[in-house]
């Protein structure tokens, strides 16, 4: 859900102390246009945004929808001065949000060209105060938005490990978490997978593992314990998705669905 906070913050960062060249009077239309094609998101920041301005959204496409160049996503009716005000704030974010939906679902797409079961999923490495807009597109895209934040899932790290062991990093976590809380278990190397699931892990996490490695990893845990999740991460992009979906892991999660996805191009025109 959106706050009035953050569009006020959003609205702020723009508009600055001494705007002059919205200052125009009466009322207009307008339209946000994709000017690529791509995957739709965004769009619930885009209205917000004008909600909160008094501009009436007269008509606004789904996240969700493939967009081409020239297509309307949406479509707002107002005062000329607050249309204007919001037209690029709103712009950006569609734009932004879209283009982690389009990477996503590329993602998605070539993952399970080979495997209908896997997921592919975010992590947190997103834009700060624009966490919630960038895993609703994922989701919009087909993905997975992993853990929304830290309590969401107890995620034992390389850095928990070094300095408290696998075991017993798992243990103390184990004992402070909710019994409704997974634990994901982060390992180097495929012979520590299998560790981790006896330790207790409900996902272990391969993290920066080859295609070779993976596959390993996951026998290894398939080996241990049926039970156990495998998530690969770490360098894993939309050209190499398909080849870690054939180790059989379960979830690919890719931090460049949010931090690497270009924006996709659109335009808001009035009139």
């Amino acid at each position: 859900m959106i706050q009035d906070t953050d569009v006020e913050r959003w609205l702020r960062e723009d508009v600055g102390h001494h705007d002059v060249t919205n200052d125009v009077p009466g009322d207009t239309a307008g339209r946000l246009v994709a000017k690529e094609e791509g995957v739709l998101a965004g769009t619930d920041a885009a209205r917000a945004v004008f909600d909160y301005l008094g501009v009436t959204v007269t008509d606004c496409a789904d996240d969700g929808t493939r967009v081409e160049p020239g297509d309307v996503v949406l479509r707002v009716d107002g005062p000329a001065r607050q249309v204007l005000r919001g037209e690029r704030v709103a712009a950006n974010l569609v734009g932004h949000a879209s283009g982690v939906a389009t990477r996503t679902r590329a993602a998605v797409d070539e993952a399970r060209s080979v495997d209908d079961a896997v997921r592919v999923a975010a992590t947190r490495k997103t834009t700060p105060g624009l966490r919630g807009v960038e895993k609703r597109a994922v989701a919009a895209g087909g993905g997975d938005t992993h853990r929304l934040d830290l309590s969401h899932m107890v995620m034992v790290k390389d850095n928990h490990i070094a300095e408290l062991g696998l075991e017993d990093a798992v243990a103390q976590f184990r004992e402070r978490a909710s019994f409704a809380t997974k634990l994901d278990v982060e390992v180097e190397r495929p012979a520590d997978a299998p560790r981790a699931v006896a330790a207790g892990a409900d996902v272990v996490l391969l993290d920066n593992m080859s295609v070779a490695e993976t596959e390993r990893a996951v026998d290894l845990v398939a080996a241990a314990d049926g039970e156990a999740l495998t998530e690969a991460s770490g360098g894993i992009t939309v050209e190499t998705a398909a080849d870690y979906a054939a180790t059989g892991v379960d979830v690919l999660s890719m931090g460049s669905l949010t931090h690497s996805a270009p924006a996709l191009d659109c335009s808001f025109r009035t009139g």
